[in-house]
């Protein structure tokens, strides 16, 4: 019998023979790109592997260390995309930013660092819509309307999606993953451009005229220029790069995490456990899935710009969570309660906050001031006091023109924060700030010069409501 020398080439022969040489060949690698390019595939087999393609992204020049400093050299930035309307961050407000935009004729393209939309609502896993009525005389009357509502509504249609969002009832909470996915569809449906994983990083200005976004991601950095801006980031990112003022905040960061199996407690050996005082940490939330809780945590006062101060508190939390949980499963009853998730989002609540061309306070919420240019009508957290209108100046920075703020980060006093940085609310100014950009954007003007009657007008033929 011939011995067959065994060379790599007669490996492969032999092996591809038995059936696994595509399987084994896609285990080699090669330290030398050259070699590895020449001996890829020219066309995409049955593997997981594609095609050799050209680089993506524009030729990378490094920073350099010049005289102990590092230095970044200058370099043009790629132009990816033009558009009327950009929408930088794809949370609760920067989601309806875009649908409303795009469904009142602008062109529209929307910017996200994670590879989801709802922000805070889905990837910080904080599920309940604070903020959705108010109260109207002895009745509840519902002040979260248009595009916000019509999410709400379908959630409705999916199993399990959302609970409380009915005739009479106020505050729903819904599930993360049926949310994310209809926000998908609904992003779709409206022709809006999307660009997940990529992370606004300045603001391209021409004196005090914002004209688009430097943006990063793994293709590099590259540029959005865009008539009209909506910062829905959540942190003021555009604004404070563009040299808008606004004020910085230390703010309690928390961290949500679900449980699990909660609807296989024994409740009998529970209740003896609670009866002889057995303390257990926060069980949580329901949620629209019944074996499921999401439990909320302050945290800590922090400042959420600070990434060793957030990258501590990731794993403080996570931490505490687990050693909370080890408590619950050691108590009579909860042994078959497990972990589902924690958040992938830190629960940041206030970073900055415009300093914006009117500032809305506490007391003219209370007294439910009116004002000629209202583009939202906030709600109550318990549906227990009055409408209070949101004006259209609070959105607007004092000097610098093109951007519009939108969510958690537009212009209200000290006392007002804790309603404007909830979902509902985020969901209003999100849907105003999208429909002013889209009608300055069409009218070439300056958000500032808008015609806010048409505005209004453009906003209740979406449905919402303005008092």
């Amino acid at each position: 019998m011939t011995r067959l020398a065994l060379t790599r080439r007669n490996l492969m022969k032999v092996l591809g023979a038995a059936g696994f040489g595509a399987a084994v060949a896609s285990t080699v690698r090669s330290d030398r790109p050259a070699l590895a390019a020449a001996a890829a595939p020219a066309t995409e087999g049955l593997g997981f592997a594609g095609k050799v393609i050209p680089h993506t992204g524009a030729p990378h020049v490094p920073a350099t260390i010049v005289g102990g400093k590092i230095v970044e050299p200058q370099r043009t930035i790629p132009t990816m995309h033009e558009t009327d309307v950009l929408v930088v961050g794809g949370g609760s407000a920067g989601v309806m930013a875009a649908i409303a935009a795009k469904r009142a004729g602008a062109k529209v393209a929307i910017l996200e660092r994670y590879g989801y939309f709802g922000g805070l609502w889905t990837g910080g896993m904080v599920l309940v819509v604070i903020g959705t009525h108010v109260k109207d005389g002895n009745e509840k009357k519902k002040v979260l309307c248009g595009i916000g509502d019509e999410l709400l509504e379908r959630l409705k249609k999916i199993d399990g999606g959302i609970i409380g969002q009915a005739a009479g009832s106020h505050n729903p909470t819904v599930d993360p993953e049926a949310t994310k996915y209809v926000m998908d569809e609904m992003v779709r449906e409206a022709g809006v451009d999307v660009f997940f994983h990529c992370w606004g990083a300045d603001a391209i200005m021409d004196g005090k005229a914002a004209r688009g976004v430097v943006f990063e991601s793994k293709a590099g950095r590259q540029a959005i220029l865009a008539k009209v801006i909506v910062d829905a980031s959540g942190d003021g990112d555009v604004f404070a790069a563009a040299g808008a003022d606004y004020t910085q905040w230390t703010y309690a960061i928390g961290t949500v995490h679900r449980h699990g199996n909660m609807d296989r407690v024994d409740k009998e050996k529970a209740k003896e456990a609670k009866d002889s005082g057995r303390k257990l940490p926060p069980l949580g939330g329901v949620t629209p899935i019944p074996s499921v809780t999401w439990v909320n945590t302050r945290g800590p006062k922090g400042d959420a710009l600070d990434i060793r101060e957030l990258s501590k508190l990731e794993m403080d939390h996570r931490r505490k969570i687990w050693e909370n949980l080890k408590t619950i499963r050691e108590t009579p009853g909860y042994e078959k309660v497990f972990m589902l998730d924690t958040a992938p989002q830190l629960g940041v609540r206030i970073t900055r906050v415009l300093a914006g061309a009117y500032t809305l306070t506490y007391k003219e919420m209370r007294e439910g001031k009116k004002f000629p240019d209202v583009i939202a009508v906030g709600g109550a957290q318990g549906a227990n006091h009055r409408e209070w209108p949101i004006p259209y100046a609070a959105l607007l920075p004092k000097e610098i023109d093109n951007v519009l703020a939108a969510g958690r980060c537009i212009s209200v006093d000290d006392k007002l924060l804790d309603d404007t940085r909830l979902i509902a609310a985020c969901l209003l100014t999100g849907h105003a700030a999208g429909a002013a950009a889209a009608v300055a954007a069409q009218a070439g003007c300056r958000p500032r010069d808008v015609d806010i009657a048409k505005v209004q007008k453009v906003l209740r033929e979406q449905g919402a409501y303005l008092g």
